[in-house]
């Protein structure tokens, strides 16, 4: 699989990340076995980018599992959930190191800003933990640009991860600009808007209760109705390439010249071997003149 560096001088990493926010129950519970066999798969398949978070649920646990013998083949990276206090880091990085059963994490991220804690002050416990070996990389996700710009007075950040898709392109305006402007590397999250762009469901499908999905604003009909007749344009035009919906969302996040690795959840061992496969698919200047057209000005607010 093709590999990017991220930001200005951190690893090299697999453009397709695997999201293991669905393999901690996030999108529906589902059995040890099968999200260390989803692991394996990814990995296999040439995905050594995974992404986690002290808050999903028992995702660090089930990735500690998997990677048993296995830890030198990945990139591994989680998320800062809770508050940005030195006392909550301190305890929250070795709690995800006795669950991620590491010694060290590549990349640390900030899961959101936290205006209680000065950002300077954040980032100084975060160059801590990189000094005593806890930690390599640091990273923040669903920041502002100008929040981008305020952290980076403060330390090196090499990865920045927002929501961004098709339906939901806001980080281009000022996010994906600081991105390119700061050396930072872009991961983005929800590539798929929550499988909205595989053409999976359909205006009125009824998630099950424990699917994080369930009452999300966007899948009401006000919204999910015209997003999917977007949607529907966007698979045939996939379809006339041979491909299919989550494959052209994938690749289509790839083509902007900040993201470096596109995030991607997965809760089988195919769908990671398939999310894989979007890696090697790269869109031509003409290819996203057309998908842009077929955007237009449509776009999710919510």
């Amino acid at each position: 699989m093709q590999t990017r560096q991220l930001g200005t001088d951190g690893p090299e990493v697999s453009v397709i990340c695997l999201g293991a926010w669905p393999l901690g129950g996030g999108m529906g519970v589902i059995p040890d076995d099968q999200a260390i066999a989803t692991i394996h798969a990814s990995i296999g398949a040439g995905a050594n980018f995974i992404d986690t978070a002290e808050g999903y649920r028992t995702s660090e646990g089930v990735l500690g599992k998997a990677l048993k013998g296995r830890r030198d083949d990945v990139i591994l990276a989680t998320k800062l959930t809770g508050d940005h206090s030195l006392e909550h880091m301190t305890s929250a990085i070795e709690n995800s190191l006795r669950s991620l059963e590491t010694d060290y994490v590549d990349l640390y991220q900030l899961h959101s800003p936290r205006p209680a804690t000065p950002i300077e002050e954040t980032m100084a416990n975060l160059e801590k933990l990189r000094d005593e070996g806890k930690i390599r990389y640091i990273g923040v996700s669903n920041f502002s640009g100008e929040q981008h710009r305020e952290a980076g007075q403060y330390g090196t950040i090499h990865s920045s991860q927002p929501r961004y898709n098709m339906l939901f392109r806001h980080p281009e305006e000022q996010i994906l600009p600081a991105c390119l402007e700061l050396g930072i590397g872009v991961i983005p999250h929800s590539p798929l808007a929550k499988a909205m762009l595989t053409g999976k469901y359909r205006p009125g499908h009824v998630f099950p209760a424990d699917d994080e999905r369930t009452g999300k604003r966007e899948f009401e009909d006000d919204v999910f109705i015209p997003a999917m007749q977007v949607v529907e344009k966007l698979l045939e035009w996939a379809g006339d390439h041979g491909r299919e919906g989550a494959q052209l969302a994938i690749a289509w996040t790839l083509a902007h010249p900040a993201v470096t690795s596109c995030i991607v959840g997965a809760k089988t061992p195919e769908q990671a071997i398939y999310n894989a496969a979007a890696g090697d698919w790269r869109l031509s200047e003409s290819d996203m003149a057309e998908l842009a057209h077929i955007l237009g000005d449509f776009q999710i607010t919510v």
